[in-house]
């Protein structure tokens, strides 16, 4: 023990290694609190949603009760849905960057809705938003590359490496306690601050524990890479370029390749843009035939086909009925968009086991419930909440049945797996 105590005291006697280690701890603690203030900020528009949800809802209720119109009701009442970020989002945001957590919808066509919010595949982008992820993957190696590129090289341009080696048992020894102190210093002051965060959090310790181990193979691969680097025997000047430009090809260079060939290779029409297509169906619905119209919509839904006709003029019914078709219009466009985002996706993963920076990415994301999965699972979610409002909403319009201020307390709510039927 006293000559592992004696080796930190020379490492921590270095011009580089207490800044270098301060600067990891102060780097890594900052991007903790950025990650936890935004996970707060998050939890705290969620909490807001609710009660200005209720308020929306008695004003709506004020005036459609007058006349008790229930198309008025579905078509006036937004409906809030939200995505709670897991305890561990704070650590690697990923999709909740870039992708709504928030989304109120009414039972009119639901594709619009979903996708005025875009989605990325941010798995393989360039770095994005600060936080722990990033000081993992890309500034950690960094650190450990000025910490590991001299440390055999300097000794031998200090003139002490014949004396070194005239004076220790094992060689082997010394340079594996001097690896140890530098990887695990390191690795300590990226993980200290993570741990705090998960505390605080209250993050399970299984996928704590799981975030640690991914952490911690990537710092050792990065050390093994250093090492291997140090066995041709360069100058210190030649370690540090050469390291630093494996870095740049395996975070950044190949990275961002790999994005722009998964896009090549799977295109993908934005969302926006079948935003504008399920759109251009819905406002073509008002200048086709009313008859046409119900006659679609009762294909879908027979069960409203023997109910009262819409007549010459405007029916709440007939509205209902091609928003929910410009829905339908869009379907094999919204599962061929789905499909090619997941695609992607795969092959992402599949890159993540060529590249370290894209599989630590990948698994840091699934961990924290931030990947494209969390959000395709958000926006299925949203649509099971959807079809709960349609049919909440349907005998009311297609039944012509008075809606009441009851029935607005009967209203589906996001996360409720019953509702109320009009009597």
């Amino acid at each position: 023990m006293a000559i592992w105590l004696h080796e930190l005291k020379l490492f921590l006697r270095q011009r580089m290694a207490l800044p270098l280690l301060l600067l990891t701890l102060a780097v890594a603690s900052s991007a903790v609190v950025a990650g936890v203030a935004e996970v707060s900020r998050q939890h705290d528009v969620i909490e807001r949603i609710q009660p200005q949800q209720a308020e929306d809802e008695a004003a709506v209720a004020a005036f459609v009760t007058v006349s008790g119109d229930p198309g008025s009701a579905a078509y006036y009442t937004f409906h809030a849905t939200w995505d709670e970020p897991s305890p561990l989002a704070f650590a690697a945001l990923g999709q909740r960057d870039v992708a709504p957590y928030v989304l109120r919808v009414r039972a009119l066509s639901l594709e619009s809705q979903i996708h005025e919010g875009e989605n990325y595949n941010a798995e393989t982008a360039l770095p994005g938003r600060f936080d722990w992820a990033f000081v993992l993957i890309y500034l950690a190696p960094l650190f450990l590359i000025a910490l590991l590129h001299d440390l055999r090289s300097g000794e031998r341009e200090a003139g002490r490496m014949a004396m070194i080696q005239s004076m220790v048992r094992s060689e082997r020894s010394l340079w594996l306690r001097r690896v140890a102190w530098r990887v695990g210093l390191t690795y300590l002051a990226l993980s200290t601050p993570f741990a705090i965060g998960a505390a605080i959090m209250a993050a399970p310790a299984s996928e704590v524990l799981a975030m640690l181990g991914l952490a911690a193979l990537y710092v050792l691969f990065w050390a093994v890479l250093a090492l291997l680097v140090a066995r041709l025997k360069f100058g210190s000047v030649t370690n540090a370029a050469s390291l630093a430009a494996t870095w740049l090809v395996l975070t950044l260079v190949l990275p961002g390749l790999a994005l722009l060939a998964i896009n090549a290779a799977i295109p993908v029409r934005q969302g926006v843009e079948l935003t504008l297509a399920q759109r251009e169906l819905v406002h073509a619905g008002w200048d086709r035939p009313k008859e046409e119209t119900m006659q679609d919509f009762f294909q879908v839904h027979p069960e409203w086909r023997d109910t009262p006709p819409v007549g010459l003029g405007f029916h709440y019914k007939w509205y209902y009925a091609f928003q929910h078709m410009g829905d339908v219009g869009v379907a094999e466009q919204t599962t061929a968009y789905r499909a090619g985002l997941e695609a992607r996706d795969g092959w992402t993963r599949r890159i993540g086991y060529l590249l370290p920076a894209v599989g630590v990415q990948v698994g840091l994301h699934r961990l924290a419930e931030t990947d494209l999965a969390a959000q395709m699972a958000y926006q299925d979610r949203i649509r099971a909440f959807h079809d709960r409002l349609r049919t909440f909403y349907y005998p009311y319009v297609f039944n012509d049945v008075t809606f009441t201020m009851d029935d607005f307390a009967r209203a589906p709510r996001w996360g409720q797996t019953t509702t109320g039927d009009p009597s």
